[in-house]
């Protein structure tokens, strides 16, 4: 299930970032979500804002048909949970072993109203968070199976690693329901890029992915 934890890994930022040490009472807690585990699910209540320490998260509805649409991968370092409502709109779970922090709605509130860097912080996130909806909204309303799968691709490399090798925490019906594409047709779009030659598949479960030509994935995106 989850455990507290006490590690903190020096390359990951606390939630409050900069705070300064008049905020020192708003402490964060760290807990270990073990894989598949529900870190909040929809319609609770928004009593905690949430940064990812290791490992990956991803957010989810439940269609009344019963299939499932992913709206985002919370990876590193990424802060989620952060609602404009008293309860949240999507259900989090932990896609392999995960350490979060937590840190209470009311008390971040509380420090942002006499911390303006943090108010700015959260404001930016908000703006960030936004805009990755109006992306998502469009690459499921208008681009092709190819086209979804090449972009995703290019959001998982900026984002995990920018080095070329993308190592996938997330299986593929994880991306078949954020791309909102059938499992099948996932596996086909990501065949047709590697015998185009914009990839190559590391590995025997296919997870790490070394992206070969970025310019065609690029245009594709486009």
């Amino acid at each position: 299930m989850f455990a507290r934890v006490n590690a903190r890994p020096a390359n990951v930022p606390s939630i409050l970032g900069g705070v300064t040490a008049r905020h020192a009472n708003c402490i964060t807690s760290e807990f270990h979500y073990r894989k598949g585990t529900e870190i909040y699910g929809e319609k609770e209540p928004a009593e905690y804002v949430y940064q990812v320490v290791s490992g990956a998260v991803r957010s989810y509805k439940l269609l009344s048909d019963g299939r499932r649409q992913i709206g985002a991968f919370h990876l590193v370092g990424d802060i989620f949970g952060l609602e404009n409502a008293e309860t949240h709109r999507f259900t989090a779970e932990a896609i392999v072993d995960t350490n979060v922090h937590l840190i209470r709605r009311t008390s971040l509130e509380r420090v942002a109203d006499s911390d303006f860097a943090l108010a700015r912080n959260l404001l930016v996130m908000t703006t960030s968070n936004l805009r990755h909806a109006e992306e998502h909204m469009l690459l499921l309303g208008r681009k092709t199976a190819l086209e979804r799968v090449a972009a995703f691709l290019l959001e998982m490399d900026r984002r995990l690693t920018g080095v070329g090798v993308v190592a996938l925490p997330m299986c593929r019906r994880d991306i078949a329901d954020y791309l909102g594409l059938t499992l099948e047709t996932v596996s086909r779009a990501l065949s047709k890029l590697h015998a185009y030659g914009a990839l190559n598949f590391l590995g025997s479960n296919q997870r790490e992915i070394m992206l070969v030509d970025r310019d065609q994935l690029s245009r594709l995106d486009n």
